[in-house]
């Protein structure tokens, strides 16, 4: 036998050693840390220090309770799978169906019309569990059924509102193009009127649900008035392509999406005729923008509990890990942000149902709980160690998730400048210089 005979040999065993050893399934989390709790089993709800439960009408109570109960026991136990996967699990629509959740505060079609508190509150508690399946609610009820019931005609309400209300069919909302993000106004999307309908030509990118949407509502520029128009288009319409985004690292389990629409056809009767400048899309976003708000005061919500429990499970120095003061500090300014984070939202609703929220207060809100939402999540990760690295542990997830809630529905940036220019009556969008260019 020659060496290089028996170099090879020895390599091939120990390849097959080394394979039966990596082939290995990974333990059970369970098993391999059996010190704590995983979020599969998720934590009891303790972040109500200040008892704003009481704030609440009874109906929104029970609200509150349903939802929790539903995303505690059927998205729980397999959100951690979904989101490594990169998937979403259809056969929990119907669930989330059964909630009676979607359409939130319309009014008849079969929308369930709650105040725009429950609706809210709805959102946070989908969300304390799973942010993925609040976003992908928010899109499909907050964005586009609201467009649809705000600026639909009567015939496209009752055609297309009572099926999305139950979840039968699904929509997404497509405003973002690649080359337009913040600055949505200025999207290349174009509708040319022909014969009996439009043509409409461009891309959308990251278009929540729209890889297996049933209706897109769609954002193009008329070619004749220069405006803004809405369409609805149908799933596999010739033209139209949707491809899926991969490799994102926050809200895996939403499936967002490239739309490219060549030449796609859509009748007169599905465009909507309340949607006739970009004015008109800021109506939806006045009421989205309160309900993005709720996402991450949802997700801090979520995020606290599961601290909470495992410094209470966790032993480091013959101690559980909530005996020692820094962690006590990191969890009682969690717990405090939450409070603040929750009373801010609450008082945007009301101010919503009073008729009286401005566009800026709505911004700050948004802009102000995601930072605070973030703050909140770093010191729950530093809590819980290495497995705060886990996303069997929540706080991971939680983490990433928080990043692109922290950017959609305008960035933090973009929502303090909507403010900023509320309070002093200057838009700065745009560098000065380049504003007295455009007013020339």
């Amino acid at each position: 036998m020659t060496v290089d005979t028996k170099m090879n040999r020895e390599d091939d065993k120990d390849k097959n050693s080394r394979s039966a050893y990596f082939g290995s399934p990974a333990l059970d989390v369970s098993v391999a840390f059996p010190q704590a709790t995983a979020a599969s089993v998720f934590p009891p709800s303790v972040s109500d220090y200040y008892q704003f439960n009481d704030l609440l009408t009874p109906e929104e109570q029970a609200l509150r309770k349903k939802v929790r109960q539903c995303m505690e026991k059927e998205i729980a136990p397999i959100m951690t799978k979904y989101w490594e996967k990169a998937e979403f699990p259809f056969h929990v629509i119907p669930k989330l169906g059964d909630l009676c959740i979607a359409g939130g505060t319309i009014k008849g079609y079969g929308c369930p019309g709650m105040t725009i508190t429950g609706s809210a509150i709805a959102t946070a508690e989908v969300a304390r569990v799973d942010a993925s399946c609040s976003t992908f609610i928010l899109v499909h009820s907050s964005l586009a059924m609201l467009t649809i019931a705000l600026c639909g005609s009567e015939e496209q309400k009752q055609k297309y509102l009572p099926s999305l209300a139950k979840l039968d069919t699904i929509a997404c909302w497509a405003l973002t193009e690649p080359e337009n993000g913040s600055d949505a106004s200025g999207l290349r999307t174009t509708a040319t009127k022909v014969e009996g309908g439009w043509l409409i030509e461009g891309k959308k990118r990251w278009i929540g649900n729209s890889t297996f949407a049933d209706l897109l509502v769609i954002f193009a520029r008329n070619t004749i008035t220069n405006e803004i128009n809405g369409f609805i288009i149908k799933k596999n319409s010739p033209g139209l392509m949707v491809t899926k985004i991969e490799n994102k690292i926050g809200l895996r389990i939403v499936q967002n999406g490239d739309i490219v629409m060549n030449k796609v056809f859509v009748p007169d009767e599905d465009r909507l005729p309340g949607v006739n400048s970009f004015k008109d899309t800021n109506k939806v976003l006045a009421v989205s923008r309160v309900m993005v708000a709720w996402q991450p005061i949802g997700i801090a919500m979520g995020v606290y509990d599961m601290c909470h429990r495992y410094l209470k499970e966790r032993e480091q120095f013959g101690a559980p890990l909530a005996a020692f003061q820094v962690n006590q500090q990191k969890l009682v300014l969690m717990l405090g942000n939450v409070q603040a984070m929750f009373l801010m939202g609450w008082r945007l609703c009301k101010l919503y149902e009073k008729g009286t929220m401005t566009p800026g207060q709505a911004s700050l809100g948004k802009a102000w709980i995601t930072l605070r939402a973030r703050e909140t999540v770093a010191l729950g990760r530093e809590l819980l160690g290495g497995n705060g690295i886990l996303s069997d542990f929540l706080v991971a997830k939680a983490f990433c998730d928080l990043e692109p809630i922290y950017t959609y529905e305008g960035t933090y940036d973009i929502n303090t400048l909507v403010t900023g220019r509320e309070i002093t009556g200057v838009a700065s969008f745009k560098p000065a210089s380049l504003a007295k260019r455009s007013r020339l």
